[in-house]
């Protein structure tokens, strides 16, 4: 009677993708060319993709009939295939800003705002941390948010000075 084992070789060897693995794969990399047809062409020039497939996603963006876009979009998701998808697909999250480093970048700036409205001597701490900072306009857009929620105001300053915060410290 014949032995019902495999050979020791496809024991080792990893089994190949299934066909419901490469479909998902092949619409992931769909997906991330129909995001590339969003951006600017600015943003497509900082990518640096594959010459080919900029020219596929600039003729997609020309393109309006649903059929040929579809068909477009489909030859883009192969043309991914010889790119970095993961480098795009991190740069596009980057830019959303729904990537771990900025959503952590974000919580930082959250937390100097905070202090800096609840403690006095937040403000010479940032400054000395961060040479290059404006320490006037700091100190008065503090003043400013402070006095905004006192009396219930818009927060107008709270704002400003979050986005002074976002000039004042680098990302990373």
């Amino acid at each position: 009677m014949p032995s019902m084992t495999r050979p020791a070789a496809s024991l080792d060897a990893p089994a190949p993708p299934s066909k419901t693995q490469r479909k998902r794969a092949s619409t992931e990399l769909q997906d991330l060319g129909e995001a590339l047809t969003h951006l600017t062409p600015e943003q497509l020039q900082q990518l640096a993709l594959p010459e080919r497939l900029l020219d596929a996603v600039l003729a997609a963006k020309r393109i309006a009939k649903f059929g040929a876009l579809r068909r477009q979009l489909q030859f883009i998701g192969r043309l991914m295939r010889d790119a970095d998808a993961e480098a795009i697909a991190a740069r596009l999250a980057a830019w959303r800003g729904s990537s771990r480093e900025a959503t952590a970048y974000l919580h930082r700036l959250e937390r100097w705002r905070e202090r800096l409205l609840a403690e006095e001597a937040a403000l010479a701490e940032l400054v000395e941390r961060y040479p290059g900072s404006d320490a006037q306009r700091l100190r008065q857009l503090v003043r400013l948010a402070r006095l905004e929620q006192a009396q219930g105001k818009p927060p107008r300053a709270f704002r400003a000075l979050f986005q002074m915060l976002k000039q004042t410290i680098p990302e990373a």
